[in-house]
């Protein structure tokens, strides 16, 4: 055992970290975004597509992530430095964890106001405020929760003070304790909701929406939905699976825990499909309303339906949870490096970076009142954030994190730290080497717009490219990994 194994804090086993890397998986995004692309991409064949897609890309770079974090026993800035030093390689690589540190904080920057639309939406919902009668209604709800700046900064600030608070108390005290009754709660009322369902006159469709297999409705742009989605579902190069990583016990397994989280995800994403739409069916309502459907389309038909309040609650609540699972691993990175590098307490990292995030955050809450019309190229200053971290910094981060695995890191770095039969190791190595980062760089491009025509008509040509990318890339591997290591 190193000496940074025995001075850093560790997860109590594996069960933490499952339940604290699922629940920064599964975020707002999941509950309404999963189970729609769901739908509308074949059901049952677009599941099929996604889990291949999530083998491929999602659980070689997570278990990358995991392995890097857990041998570094860092930040990501200081468990990549480690990592790559301990290799022999140059200390450059290091901008990889700056940039997960970054892209975390910037993400949370925006995603503590859409979290607070949650926090909201759960006090209309006790209080009496969702009543309306048409989504006209309650699309003028949404707008107007919006355009007060006073009364969305207020729950964007509750969600920051929150999670400053859980994160604040430590690995096993705050975060875990934290996750330990937050995600088997979620759990419960997703079962609660869905059994609410099945008597609600509409799960007989939201079954066949969700899982019919229509092959016809998986088009390239699904395939692309599916690749895209199994990639950012995870919270992969944001820094929080990393840092998360640098908390796992040496003797739990990486492979079967990335395996289990994957699954998790999942499941809860189809679970919340089952909950959502047997009401929306049962009320008449589209379920491709995007956003909306949680905060327009569902009030509507809770508000419509038998026990609709106590059971609108319940949803309000377990988005509450899933937001805040979300929020408090994306701001983790920053405060183990604070922590790690600037010799403050982490209760005191914790509210600083709380009152920077708070700053950053008021702006992007203001994009969608006093400063709706301060823009620059046409965007936001909430814009400018998810665009920057979804569209760039992601998967850029995701793509480096890959090259510096499969060809720059000595082998017996992963080899100790994955622990898998050399066949299963040389399985992992091809995926990180050719497959992912093929995966990511389709990601990559399609966020600016021009990979689906591509995709639909050459498909086969770059399946052929794939095969002699690989075998160029055997040829002069050892080569490259010299230039990468510069």
């Amino acid at each position: 055992m190193t000496t940074n194994d025995q001075s850093r804090t560790q997860w109590r086993g594996r069960w933490g970290f499952l339940l604290a890397a699922t629940g920064s998986a599964v975020g707002l995004g999941n509950i309404w975004k999963f189970p729609y692309i769901t739908g509308e991409y074949g059901g049952g064949a677009f599941v099929l597509v996604y889990l291949a897609c999530i083998l491929a890309v999602g659980v070689p770079v997570m278990m990358t992530e995991i392995a890097l974090g857990r041998r570094g026993r860092g930040s990501p800035i200081d468990a990549i430095r480690r990592v790559t030093s301990e290799s022999g390689r140059g200390s450059a690589w290091s901008l990889l964890g700056w940039m997960a540190m970054l892209c975390g904080f910037m993400i949370l920057s925006f995603y503590v106001v859409v979290a607070g639309w949650s926090f909201s939406y759960l006090w209309k919902m006790l209080s009496g405020g969702l009543a309306g009668s048409s989504v006209d209604d309650m699309a003028a709800i949404f707008v107007a929760n919006n355009e007060n700046p006073l009364n969305l900064g207020l729950w964007s600030t509750l969600v920051t003070v929150v999670t400053m608070v859980i994160v604040g108390k430590g690995v096993q005290a705050g975060i875990e304790k934290s996750v330990n009754w937050m995600m088997p709660g979620l759990v419960i009322m997703l079962l609660v909701l869905i059994g609410f369902g099945i008597f609600s006159g509409g799960f007989g469709d939201a079954v066949r929406f969700l899982f019919s297999f229509d092959a016809g409705s998986l088009s390239s742009e699904g395939m692309l939905t599916a690749l895209g989605h199994a990639f950012f579902t995870l919270s992969l190069a944001s820094g929080a699976i990393l840092t998360y990583g640098s908390y796992l016990p040496k003797q739990t397994s990486i492979a079967r825990t990335t395996l289990s989280v994957a699954l998790a995800d999942t499941v809860v994403a189809l679970m919340a499909g089952l909950a959502i739409f047997p009401v929306i069916f049962a009320n008449g309502m589209s379920p491709d309303s995007g956003p909306g459907l949680i905060f327009m389309s569902l009030p509507l038909a809770f508000q419509a339906m038998p026990l609709g309040t106590l059971f609108g609650v319940l949803f309000f609540v377990m988005l509450s949870m899933a937001a805040l699972t979300s929020s408090i691993s994306m701001v983790e990175a920053t405060i183990s490096w604070l922590s790690d590098n600037k010799g403050i307490s982490r209760r005191t990292a914790s509210w600083g970076t709380g009152i920077v995030l708070w700053l950053v955050s008021t702006l992007a809450m203001l994009s969608f009142n006093l400063g709706a019309d301060w823009t620059l190229a046409g965007k936001t200053f909430f814009d400018w954030l998810d665009y920057l971290t979804s569209r760039w910094m992601m998967p850029v981060g995701g793509l480096g994190m890959v090259l510096l695995a499969g060809f720059v890191l000595k082998h017996e770095t992963f080899r100790e730290e994955l622990g898998l039969s050399p066949a299963w190791h040389a399985l992992w190595l091809f995926m990180v080497r050719y497959v992912s980062p093929l995966g990511i760089l389709m990601i990559f491009v399609d966020a600016l717009g021009i990979t689906q025509v591509v995709f639909a008509q050459h498909w086969p040509w770059l399946l052929a490219v794939l095969v002699i990318i690989t075998l160029i890339g055997e040829l002069i591997s050892p080569r490259l990994r010299r230039v990468l290591s510069h």
